[in-house]
């Protein structure tokens, strides 16, 4: 695999056909610290989703190390190189069900620096590797910021985008990856759990819902549940259609959603005869958007 693709650079690549294909979310709980038996639940789950129809299976952010780290130096020994155990069992797990798979872990980079990222393998091997570019709250303690664009890769199942978690709540890098073609975004996550009002759908659930509403495009959010050195977590996930709505939803516990996700819709940007949400941008008069303050 080149630099480019640990990156996150994709090479230029002719746009694929637009297939409807089956996305699954794997709502899980590992556990803190127990990569192994965190691989074998991520493979026993996804095994399950392959067994039910999925062609895309998406998992949440860090899924193999767990999330609540509190030294830079506990991150340092739980990360792990692209080329690492980790990865090697979720290439493998690809390969053999001929699956489409994205999830997060903890990047050891071949520069020393510690990573939080999310990985997208078919079954030819890894083709992408992201580096979340907006580190939430402690992360910034333990891991480097990445500093490259969401990757778009072109597979037979439709052209894949990532972010993670909180990169979703910047509405310029959604955006990036919708320009850069993205059919489907995989968005791993860990979101904490906060207060909701009666009646009302987590706010991390709604933004999502805009990401998807305002590029036109598919969005799967994996998140992750189960309490960790005292944190709890929404259990958000979703499948989330071009026109903002659900398609799928998490309750609580851990779960795998499915849905069929017509991704040539994504490649529609019309929101009414005389209207296009790419089109009709005027980037322009966004500078100060786009501009360090």
């Amino acid at each position: 695999m080149s630099e480019d693709a640990v990156r996150g650079v994709q090479a230029d690549a002719p746009m694929t056909s637009a297939p409807v294909v089956t996305v699954a979310v794997c709502q899980l709980g590992p556990v803190f610290g127990a990569v192994p038996a965190n691989i074998a639940m991520v493979e026993t789950a996804v095994a399950a989703a392959a067994a039910d129809g999925a062609e895309i299976v998406v998992l949440p952010e860090l899924v193999t190390t767990g999330y609540v780290f509190e030294s830079a130096e506990e991150a340092r020994g739980l990360a792990e190189p692209v080329d690492g155990p980790s990865l090697r069992a979720l290439t493998t797990l690809a390969a053999d069900l001929d699956l489409v798979v994205a999830g997060g872990f903890a990047e050891l980079a071949t520069d020393g620096a510690v990573y939080n990222s999310a990985v997208l393998i078919d079954r030819s091997g890894v083709r992408a590797v992201y580096r979340k570019a907006h580190l939430w709250a402690q992360e910034q303690w333990w891991f480097t910021a990445g500093n490259h664009p969401p990757p778009v890769v072109d597979t037979d199942r439709g052209r894949i985008g990532m972010l993670v978690c909180y990169d979703l709540e910047f509405p310029e890098w959604p955006r990036t990856a919708a320009l850069a073609g993205a059919d489907l975004l995989c968005v791993p996550t860990n979101w904490p759990a906060l207060p909701v009002p009666h009646g009302e759908r987590p706010v991390d659930v709604v933004r999502a819902q805009a990401a998807a509403s305002v590029d036109r495009i598919f969005v799967a959010v994996c998140d992750r549940v189960g309490p960790e050195r005292g944190t709890d977590w929404v259990g958000g996930s979703a499948i989330i259609g071009p026109d903002g709505y659900p398609l799928a939803l998490a309750g609580v516990g851990a779960q795998t959603l499915l849905a069929r996700c017509e991704l040539a819709r994504a490649r529609d940007k019309s929101t009414s005869p005389l209207n296009d949400v790419v089109e009709d941008r005027r980037p322009e008069l966004y500078g100060r958007v786009t501009t360090a303050q």
